[in-house]
């Protein structure tokens, strides 16, 4: 008993620093504090003395094998190069002959399609250089000393280990010279046993002609990663190792909540990128150069100058990027995705890791969450309030306190006696609930869940392999779920039926918080690396991989309790490569600060490079207490971001819209209603994204890959390729400056003003507005009806808003289905293709990836009500619209010659159906 009340006062003293401070810093381990990112980076570059032996090199199957040799202490390890569908190269080393088998990153990987390598003996310059090829593609392995260089075209675009700095340390007995924390590694009060010993793996990764790089969220850093290591730079390293972080640093690379060890590079010439499939604890630097790779690098282009009619550009002012890569186990299984353009590195990388699942279109609207809504009254007055206020909102979120003593999947007797009648009154106006669900299970013998684990062995287990692991989180003295094993997994998905979930109805989505794992008493608030998970992999193997696996199965609780007739929708603060494929996540817990609001955007952009779209951060700051006009602005930018919650932490002021005055309330409504009317064209964006792997909200580079003035702007953002936001983010700001990239126009939305490109312009922003744009050449679909929820703006009518371009022609798509089953996946959707030419507005059917439409199995009452024609120049003597072979009819319009503007009224036409609108 002594016990438990100690352990409870170092998880209640945990929490009052980090609740009530900033982040504290020593908490967490810096690099110098990791004994193997200390070695890894303490290795001076140099000729590597890792060789492949030249005997071992075979080619079958379409793979290249070999032996590598440890020239240092005679170590061999295998060397796989691999091709796979659509010029990716998989390069795989490990150990020839361990002690012990190695981890290997699994359930990631989707079921891969290789292609066939083809060794290329005309390129070969004697028996120290083999080269492949997979179509265009070489790849140009050095055997001595061990090198791989990627080709493309005339240029190099990534080269492993031409620093030398790979280092691989095999399994072994313990020496009496180990270096200091080989074999166990005190930090704080935390001994870490390391029964294995030394395992850390480690490459050099160059980008030649590049200047920036970008990805390997989750860091509070610009988009652009900033170098770690070089002239004069005194940085950490960029550390990707899941942690609970409250009130995290900004412009900082330590680790916080997920991992996605997923870079890519660009250039105005081609994109690349590389996946490095690692679960373990890894640390990135990054540093900038100039010049070849390598000591030997002017050589090593002279050899594969034959590659190319022209030969390989050897400019030593050519710019370069260097990384260096270091996991704390496992094997090295890189994937270098060779692009060549900004588009085909998402295909590839979505081709290794899936693409985004599409979620239900509730879940792309706004929602209401705080800790806590105290009980089912509160839970009244919130919904009345956005009625009363004619505010829109989908969702309402229920935290910890809605349990019995935070125990998940109960409630709280007292405050919600009928969960069920209150989640009926809400989904009777088209709302959804949403409840917390965390990984660690409250260690009480009453508690059903508890005892279940217990008895079945579900639980992760302390280093010994067989007693459970046990720690403390918010229930007090917890154990959690060991998610590695797949028969758990399916307990824990059967745990969200209605009838094992009592008190929860299909209206009920939930939330994966702290699933790190969080452990308050644990070191660097998480769990202990020699815990033991399924098939005796320690955590420091696994670690980044638990929440993915948590949110793996709850998304598929939530489909199977509805026999995979619904989507689901889960949120989940921990993620890893392949976590789009389950749902969506938040920054984790931000603070009511404008440097906060600005670093969101950065946030963001950076998760969907990622691969990760569905992301968002707490509208308003999780901590603290946002002025009136920080709040206004945070809605303004937040409805603009693919996630959209407002979230407070329990001890700040309440919150709601409300709740600040008419005039705030005004300006925040008018925020939330532009995130509603635009959610034909989200929805789109979001099927664009589960079909082609694109991102949903992108950096301006992504569409103007050749405009280097782009490429580090992160303070602007495009919505897809048609939608341009500025955030306002400094006090008391009237006026933005705005670049408008491109070469074609951009028109505000609200007015419809027009802006030339490509140019930086001062734009207005009074505190009721955010400056918006839409390009030049594009059609967007917005429904512009007020209505409470999406559910019921199911049967609304569609405004086309046309923009023309300098040749005076747009167009556009259109997705549609029914918002919240699979039934899209057996063909029943629309895609309508819109264009503008020649004075004719034709809406078509269009095509669209994955299954081929079935118009028949989706029948639709939606029409459209009005187009607006930004750009449109001259009064308008008639216009006509035509639905396939009937009698053309005249339209109603009004044109606005001072804005250039002209409204087409009432076409009245289904928007299934093909029609054409003139103009004369």
């Amino acid at each position: 008993m002594q016990t438990r009340l100690a352990l409870a006062l170092v998880a209640l003293l945990c929490l009052c620093s980090t609740v009530s401070l900033a982040v504290d810093r020593n908490n967490f381990k810096k690099c110098d504090q990791s004994s193997f990112c200390a070695r890894n980076r303490n290795l001076e570059p140099g000729n590597s003395h890792f060789t492949v032996v030249s005997s071992s090199v075979a080619f079958k199957d379409g793979q290249l094998t070999a032996d590598i040799l440890n020239t240092r202490d005679n170590v061999v390890l295998t060397l796989q190069v691999s091709g796979i569908a659509n010029s990716i190269f998989r390069v795989k080393v490990n150990e020839k002959a361990p002690r012990k088998p190695r981890y290997e990153v699994k359930d990631v990987l989707l079921e891969l399609r290789e292609t066939p390598l083809e060794q290329d003996a005309a390129a070969a310059q004697g028996a120290n250089v083999i080269t492949i090829r997979q179509g265009k593609h070489a790849a140009v392995l050095t055997l001595a000393p061990f090198r791989l260089d990627v080709v493309t075209d005339d240029r190099v675009i990534v080269t492993l280990n031409g620093r030398g700095l790979m280092n691989f340390e095999h399994l072994r007995d313990r020496t009496e010279n180990e270096q200091a924390g080989a074999w166990e590694e005190t930090f704080k009060t935390w001994t870490d046993s390391k029964p294995n010993g030394p395992e850390s793996i480690g490459l050099d990764i160059s980008f030649p002609g590049v200047k920036h790089v970008f990805g390997i969220p989750e860091h509070a850093s610009p988009t652009a990663l900033k170098p770690t290591k070089g002239d004069g730079i005194s940085s950490d390293p960029y550390r990707l190792f899941n942690l609970d972080v409250f009130e995290y640093e900004l412009d900082n690379p330590m680790a916080l909540y997920g991992s996605i060890p997923f870079m890519v590079a660009h250039a105005a010439t081609h994109s690349t990128g590389v996946f490095w499939m690692n679960a373990a604890e890894t640390w990135i630097d990054v540093s900038n150069a100039q010049g070849p790779v390598g000591q030997d690098a002017t050589g090593t282009l002279g050899r594969l100058a034959n590659l190319v009619k022209s030969g390989l550009k050897s400019d030593s002012s050519e710019p370069r990027v260097d990384t260096h890569w270091i996991s704390e186990a496992g094997i090295i299984d890189l994937f270098i995705l060779t692009g060549p353009r900004v588009p085909s590195i998402f295909r590839q990388y979505s081709q290794l890791t899936g693409v985004p699942a599409l979620p239900p279109m509730f879940s792309i609207a706004y929602h209401q969450c705080r800790w806590n809504y105290n009980d089912e009254d509160d839970v009244a007055n919130v919904d009345a309030g956005f009625d009363a206020n004619d505010i829109p909102y989908d969702v309402l979120w229920l935290d910890i306190e809605h349990t019995d003593g935070k125990k998940y999947l109960t409630w709280d007797a007292k405050k919600f006696p009928d969960s069920k009648r209150m989640q009926d009154r809400l989904a009777s106006k088209g709302h959804k609930m949403v409840t917390i669900v965390d990984p660690h299970i409250k260690r009480e013998a009453n508690y059903w869940v508890h005892s279940e684990a217990e008895e079945q062995g579900l639980y992760v287990k302390k280093a010994d392999g067989t007693s459970d692991y046990e720690g403390w989180c918010w229930p007090g003295s917890s154990s959690w779920i060991d998610f590695l094993r797949p028969s758990n997994r399916n307990w824990w998905s059967d745990l969200f039926s209605e009838d094992r979930y009592v008190g929860s109805t299909k209206n009920l989505f939930i939330w994966n918080d702290m699933n790190e794992p969080s452990v308050f008493n644990g070191p660097e608030i998480t769990i202990t690396k020699d815990a033991i998970h399924h098939g005796g992999w320690e955590n420091r193997h696994v670690h980044n991989q638990y929440g993915f696996y948590q949110q793996m199965a709850t998304a598929d609780g939530l489909s199977r309790r509805t026999g995979y007739t619904e989507r689901p929708f889960v949120l989940t603060r921990a993620f890893f490569a392949g976590s789009q494929r389950y749902g969506a996540i938040w920054t984790g817990d931000n603070t009511a600060t404008w440097d906060h609001l600005i670093y969101s955007t950065k946030m963001l952009l950076t998760m969907n490079l990622a691969g990760l779209p569905f992301a968002g951060a707490d509208v308003g700051g999780f901590f603290g207490n946002p002025d009136a006009e920080l709040l206004t602005r945070w809605y303004q930018v937040g409805a603009f971001q693919p996630f959209f919650r407002g979230h407070a932490h329990i001890d700040t002021k309440r919150r709601e819209p409300w709740l600040f005055g008419e005039a705030v309330m005004t300006n925040i409504r008018t925020a939330i209603r532009a995130r509603y009317s635009f959610l034909p064209y989200w929805y789109t964006l979001f099927h664009n994204a589960a079909v082609k792997g694109m991102p949903i909200m992108r950096p301006l580079w992504m569409e103007y890959p050749s405009d280097e003035s782009t490429f580090a702007m992160d303070d602007q953002f495009l919505v897809g390729r048609d939608i341009l936001v500025k955030p306002v983010t400094s006090a008391g700001a009237t006026t933005v400056n705005v670049y408008f990239p491109g070469d074609q126009p951009w028109y505000n939305v609200e007015t419809g003003t027009r802006h030339s490109a490509p140019a930086t312009q001062t734009i207005p922003a009074p505190l009721e507005r955010l400056p918006v744009f839409q390009r030049g050449g594009s059609i967007v679909p917005r429904k512009m009806r007020v209505r409470r929820s999406t559910a019921l703006m199911t049967a609304d009518p569609f405004t086309l808003y046309v923009a023309l371009d300098q040749s005076k022609s747009a167009s556009g798509t259109l997705y549609l289905d029914d918002g919240h089953s699979f039934s899209y996946t057996e063909g029943a959707y629309l895609f309508r293709q819109f264009t503008f030419a020649n004075q004719v507005l034709t809406s078509t059917a269009g095509v669209t990836g994955g299954v081929a439409s079935r118009p028949d199995l989706h029948k639709t009452s939606e029409w459209v009500e009005r187009v607006v024609v930004y750009g449109y120049r001259s009064q308008p003597t008639s216009v006509t619209f035509q639905e396939g072979k009937e009698a053309p009819r005249s339209l109603n319009f009004v044109f606005d010659a001072a804005l250039s503007q002209l409204t087409i009224k009432k076409p009245g036409v289904n928007i299934a159906h093909d029609w054409t609108i003139t103009i004369a």
